[in-house]
């Protein structure tokens, strides 16, 4: 049987990463979350003062670039990936909103995309890959056998992780949530390194009206259409 490579995009909060890893756990593939590998950066940048609300080290920024490695690991138990920045595991601290905040300037940043985009087309070269992120389809992957184009209404995404948030226990207002996720969608599709864009090629899954189950079962059967191509 063929092994392809998936390529998801799509707005944040779209559920992008949790129907990614449920596609790359039906067909047995390597699931790639990029969006943790821009905020592994976010995170080492906002460690050691290259990022806040009103400063911005760019140069720093990319001169430490070759500091940091990201890579990913597979948690038996929790049966799942997760993100470890010079071997240290971040996962839990890359999911809280000071890293929301300013992930999308990293993103910005060309040398910053150059190098994860680097490390992403060589994790694809033996397929069997499902990956997701801003630029997937369009970029990093332009001749992916399956693109898949997420949105959603921007208060229902909100509202998903407004309550994600809480079930942490972030103390956080919806207003807030609202904010970043109006205030990313813009960053992401008005940034010249790039943009956040649906592919041609790409179907469009729009998962404001239905559920989880309902978005897998057509992701799947799109995979399974291209399988057998």
């Amino acid at each position: 049987m063929n092994r392809i490579i998936i390529a998801i995009d799509g707005y944040s909060s779209c559920g992008k990463s949790t129907m990614a890893k449920e596609i790359a756990n039906q067909l047995n593939y390597v699931y790639i979350d990029t969006g943790a590998m821009y905020r592994a950066i976010t995170l080492y940048a906002l460690r050691n003062d290259l990022v806040s609300d009103n400063h911005f080290d760019r140069e720093q920024l990319i001169n430490s670039l070759t500091k940091m490695h990201v890579s990913f690991s597979c948690s038996s138990d929790l049966n799942r990936s997760e993100t470890y920045l010079n071997s240290e595991n971040i996962e839990q601290e890359i999911r809280g909103i000071e890293v929301s905040n300013h992930v999308s300037k990293i993103a910005q940043v060309k040398e910053v995309r150059a190098k994860l985009v680097q490390i992403q087309r060589q994790l694809g070269k033996g397929k069997g890959l499902v990956m997701d992120g801003r630029d997937i389809g369009s970029v990093v992957f332009p001749n992916a056998e399956l693109k898949i184009f997420m949105t959603a209404d921007y208060r229902i995404r909100a509202q998903r992780r407004f309550d994600e948030l809480q079930a942490k226990g972030d103390v956080i207002s919806f207003d807030e949530v609202l904010n970043n996720i109006i205030s990313r969608d813009n960053d992401d599709t008005s940034r010249s390194e790039n943009p956040l864009i649906q592919s041609e090629d790409a179907v469009v899954i729009d998962n404001s009206e239905i559920t989880k189950d309902e978005q897998l079962k057509l992701a799947l059967q799109l995979a399974d259409d291209r399988i057998r191509q």
